[in-house]
């Protein structure tokens, strides 16, 4: 069992998933609500709410009455659901052993981290420490515009320096990072670590040892929110955490059974349960509900904008880029819309997918207004590519993967590819595929020397020939057709003398079973002005062609 738990907590989560999803509204009286119409109440307020009178609980017409220029949001789970992942992954950057709790906490394992073991008594939260609500820390939290600030590590002038709370420190500001503000409490039980981080001056820690005495003045809400337990415990005249610690295991157990065997382990500090670590996940997503439908492309675009550069600077902490990008249109009342579009080369960059998404949703219309939407990238590794120290700068992924959408867009997906050398024994014969460019080589490759071999240019289509016999069938001499003002070819391409020297013929037979059979004699053929070419003959209808010059 893990000896130090960190607890993160994010105040007023619905609002800061929220703010996170659409920062425009910082500096704002801003309040999330759930609910409709007239009976919606209250979740959330930003700290301008707040100072007008506003608290959770409240109607929506109660709030506004309070302060009519009050902006009132409903919850939105796809926020919240995207920032919970965000402060997952913000815990990941410090340990693999991460428990979810959900609504914006967060509990991970530090036990075998650097620099975290300290003596008992040398923290900053103790025995005795006045308590108060954790939304109400001396100013901090979630402010209308503000963040959350680190609280000073030091403390006075020459105080011993604190390694668990200059590492609360650090977990804060990764929070931040992420959009959010953030609290932390550190102590060797989940309910001590989640009590001391909502204190104030936050981050806090529960010394070693010292998590009965930490809880024992808190009010019997923090430990159990069932109202039955709370009033059974009431009537026991038990009015805080550490009565119910002072009593006898067994009593308790046997009049409350394993739940109250599991409060009474909870009071003393000690956790049955332990940490249940969470696998990472395999994808990102980031996506909101609208809070009215949209029928154009240009206002869902900017919407997507935010939530893709919310997406690529998750994937930028953990070093890693989209190969693909799914993206699912909850469409107007009851529908859905999921697509997918895989990209030629991992990319993080905005204006990239915001691009490709305008081409899937223009390509193909959703049919209905959008009420919400939510992308989700695959990861992988960005792919490297050799820069040149002299030379052009070698072409961007990024460009490629643009230019490869908008002719699949133009022409078809099926018609976009690469070419790839097909089994055959024809020259030209070729296959397509999916652009997949190779990744560079891991180490430098030696330079191949050069076998004195000649190159051929290869002439696409053939030039069409004609061959004269000369003194009595013993040479040849050739004659471009193309060149003789028929317009198939460029003019001043021309292939015409006597034949020197010939090599072949080579014979060719292939597809023999298709419409389209190739059967041929191929020769190596050096003119009297000393051009060598390649030809050929096709054997059924008899004609000559040039397929290629060797330079």
């Amino acid at each position: 069992m893990p000896s130090r738990i960190v607890c993160i907590s994010v105040p007023l989560f619905p609002l800061a998933a929220r703010l996170r999803s659409e920062p425009e509204l910082k500096g704002e009286a801003v309040v999330v609500c759930e609910g409709n119409g007239n009976a919606a109440r209250v979740v959330a307020a930003s700290r301008d709410a707040r100072k007008a009178g506003i608290r959770p609980g409240l109607t929506l017409p109660q709030a506004r009455a309070l302060f009519p220029k009050l902006t009132a949001k409903g919850r939105d789970l796809e926020s919240e659901r995207a920032a919970q992942e965000a402060l997952l992954e913000a815990a990941y950057s410090f340990s693999p052993r991460v428990e979810d709790a959900g609504d914006g906490i967060v509990y991970f394992d530090a036990d075998g981290l650097p620099g975290l073991a300290q003596p008992p008594g040398s923290g900053n939260v103790g025995a005795g420490v006045s308590v108060g609500e954790p939304g109400a820390a001396s100013g901090r939290g979630l402010a209308s515009g503000g963040r959350l600030a680190p609280a000073p590590s030091g403390g006075v002038p020459g105080s011993p320096r604190n390694p668990e709370r200059e590492f609360g420190q650090a977990v804060i500001l990764a929070v931040e990072k992420s959009g959010m503000p953030a609290r932390v409490g550190i102590a060797a039980s989940k309910l001590a670590a989640r009590v001391a981080g909502g204190l104030p001056d936050s981050p806090n820690v529960v010394p070693p040892g010292e998590e009965a005495r930490f809880l024992s003045p808190l009010p019997l809400n923090r430990l159990s929110p069932q109202m039955e337990t709370a009033e059974t415990l009431a009537r026991w005249g038990i009015g805080s955490i550490g009565d119910l610690a002072r009593l006898p295991e067994g009593e308790v157990a046997s009049r409350l059974g394993e739940l109250g065997r599991q409060l009474h382990a909870t009071a003393r500090g000690v956790d049955l349960r332990p940490l249940e670590p969470r696998l990472p996940p395999l994808s990102l997503t980031e996506g909101m509900e609208l809070d009215w439908p949209l029928v154009n492309l240009e206002p869902f675009l900017f919407l997507a904008t935010s939530a893709l550069e919310r997406l690529a600077s998750r994937l930028d902490r953990q070093g890693l880029a989209c190969t693909r990008l799914e993206l699912t249109l909850k469409l107007d009342p009851d529908g859905h819309d999921a697509r997918a579009i895989a990209l030629p080369a991992p990319t993080r960059d905005v204006k990239t997918l915001l691009t490709l998404i305008r081409l899937e949703i223009e390509a193909r219309q959703p049919g209905a207004p959008v009420t919400g939407f939510t992308f989700t990238a695959h990861p992988d590794k960005p792919r490297r590519a050799q820069l040149t120290l002299f030379g052009a700068p070698a072409l961007s992924p990024d460009r490629v993967a643009t230019t490869i959408a908008r002719l699949a867009s133009l022409l078809g997906g099926d018609r976009i590819g690469s070419p790839r050398t097909a089994d055959g024994h024809r020259p030209d014969r070729h296959a397509s595929s999916g652009f997949t460019p190779p990744a560079p080589p891991e180490v430098a490759r030696p330079a191949r020397g050069g076998r004195g071999l000649l190159a051929v240019r290869v002439l696409r289509p053939p030039v069409p020939l004609e061959v004269v016999t000369e003194e009595a069938r013993s040479r040849l001499r050739l004659v471009s057709l193309r060149s003789a003002g028929n317009g198939d070819g460029p003019p001043h391409l021309e292939i015409q003398g006597t034949v020197r020297v010939t090599a072949g013929p080579w014979s060719l037979e292939e597809g023999w079973w298709s419409e389209a059979p190739a059967s041929r004699d191929y020769w190596d053929v050096e003119l009297s002005d000393g051009g060598l070419y390649r030809l050929y003959r096709e054997r059924g209808a008899g004609g000559w062609y040039a397929d290629g010059v060797y330079d």
